[in-house]
């Protein structure tokens, strides 16, 4: 662990953001208050003009080393409170990841953003009129992008405005998120609701999961038809919805159908397939019974012993036959998922995954960067997995924009997560026209997820002002299975209050 010492005393919430500055840097880090003789010790101080100026200036000394940056940002509106602290703490990050990438010899290509969706800040600069250079300065200057980083947001926000014309009032309509929380087994670098279904099976847990889900469904689409609510999308996710058996997908989309107002307006409906050891012919059927050709088929990696490492029980073979078992059925949207930095993986693992996603031509390809997210096992048991380096994975991060372009794919939603190797990105791909609706409006948070099912994560974006509420479904399948109708009170009660 990297300890930072500062001398002054801030309210905690700069300490947070500071420290999220710091561990871009340091795998371990902690901000704390000076002792005599400390070994790292940081000044960082601030002033607010009367112009509504904020100027800081941070002194990082380390070992006989002093490193200084000094920083003032002006604004045309006085502020108080809330967005006053706002302005304070990103001046403070600026200076302070300055002395940082002195000391280290580090640049980061996000700056100071440490968020999920810095396309959402693209966008907010865009519906406050500025232009794609007043944005790009504002993203150099202030939040200290490289040139890289912002022409990539600039090339997503434009597919985006592409794919769906009315994302600025998309608010009026509703998105729905159906969570399946079982698997054949849990990768080791999941935190999602994954339960093995076999187990669960035996225990009677799934065929009482679907029957409270049935319920939820009928529910939700009767609110939702009282209302005369659109629908945009629905993303059935999880877990793997394909490890249920056949016919219970197919009661599944026949009550999602019965119950919600107007199928055949609803611009998008996904499942996600990403295990390959679930999909079989039938299941296949079921989909296209349904009308449903949008399904993710997903290797994360081609190297055998990758697979084996991350617990993920299928072979490499098995995805290949898998996807084009479901080509030859009639999905005509596939999306497939590769991972950078997987245990063990370095560039010649992914050129050959690169390789192998070439000749299957997946509608669209989403680059995930490998996260330690604090509840997987991989992170419980980091000694036990080797990962590349942070030069390596920004090449591989490197060699895949090169591959989706030279194979005429185009970037189109991005978000990024604490604890990203290299501090990198997840970047989704696709071919013209193929882009995922789902993926946008839940990113950039444009309007209501209604989430329904175990693990479901409901995010109630008000219409007019874009305030946020949130509210989640349990993810463990027995406690869903007791409280599922509580659940539902709740939402239509949230739904009631905001539409």
């Amino acid at each position: 662990m990297q300890t930072i010492y500062i001398e002054q005393h801030y309210p905690e919430d700069w300490i947070r953001v500071l420290h999220h500055i710091a561990n871009l840097f340091f795998e371990d880090s902690k901000l704390t208050i000076k002792p005599e003789g400390a070994h790292m010790l940081a000044s960082i101080d601030y002033q607010v003009g009367d112009d509504f100026s904020i100027t800081t200036k941070a002194v990082l000394e380390v070992e006989g080393n002093r490193y200084t940056n000094d920083y003032e940002i002006h604004y045309d509106t006085a502020v108080e409170g809330r967005e006053l602290n706002i302005r304070i703490k990103r001046a403070l990050s600026h200076v302070f990841l300055d002395v940082l990438e002195q000391h280290t010899g580090m640049h980061q290509q996000w700056g100071i953003l440490t968020g999920v969706r810095p396309t959402k800040l693209y966008h907010k600069f865009r519906q406050a009129g500025k232009s794609d250079a007043e944005i790009a300065d504002i993203l150099r200057r202030d939040f200290r992008l490289s040139e890289e980083k912002v022409a990539l947001l600039k090339e997503i926000v434009a597919r985006q405005l592409v794919t769906i014309p009315d994302l600025d009032t998309i608010g009026k309509e509703i998105s729905v998120y159906i969570g399946i929380p079982f698997c054949p087994t849990k990768c080791a670098y999941c935190t999602f609701p994954a339960y093995a279904i076999g187990s669960n099976r035996k225990q009677g847990r799934v065929e009482t999961f679907l029957d409270g889900l049935h319920i939820e469904l009928r529910e939700m689409g009767k609110w939702l038809t009282e209302n005369n609510m659109k629908i945009t999308s629905i993303y059935w996710g999880g877990g793997t919805p394909t490890s249920i058996e056949a016919h219970e997908m197919d009661a599944l989309y026949q009550t999602m159908y019965e119950s919600f107002p107007n199928p055949e307006t609803i611009r998008e409906v996904t499942v996600e397939a990403g295990r390959p050891d679930t999909i079989t012919p039938e299941k296949l059927e079921v989909l296209k019974k349904w009308g449903i050709d949008r399904i993710s088929v997903n290797p994360q990696s081609y190297t055998d012993e990758t697979l084996k490492a991350i617990g993920r029980h299928h072979t490499v073979q098995e995805t290949v036959d898998k996807f084009w078992l479901a080509r030859e059925s009639g999905m005509n949207n596939i999306n497939m998922d590769l991972i950078i930095g997987l245990p063990n993986e370095g560039i010649e693992e992914f050129q050959h995954s690169l390789e192998e996603s070439a000749k299957m031509q997946p509608e669209s390809l989403t680059v995930h960067t490998l996260s330690f997210k604090r509840a997987s096992e991989m992170t419980r048991n980091k000694d036990k997995y080797k990962v590349a380096d942070r030069d390596t994975v920004a090449e591989m991060m490197h060699m895949a924009q090169r591959w989706t372009k030279d194979n005429d794919y185009v970037p189109y939603y991005l978000y990024r997560q604490k604890n990203i190797l290299g501090n990198l990105e997840n970047v989704g791909y696709s071919k013209a026209g193929e882009e995922s609706i789902y993926n946008i409006v839940i990113m950039e948070e444009v309007q209501t997820i209604l989430g329904i099912g175990c693990g479901a994560s409901s995010k109630f974006v008000h219409p007019e002002t874009g305030k946020i509420t949130q509210f989640h479904n349990p993810k463990d399948p027995a406690a869903y299975i007791m409280t599922f109708e509580e659940a539902i009170a709740k939402k239509l009660e949230l739904l009631d209050a905001l539409y």
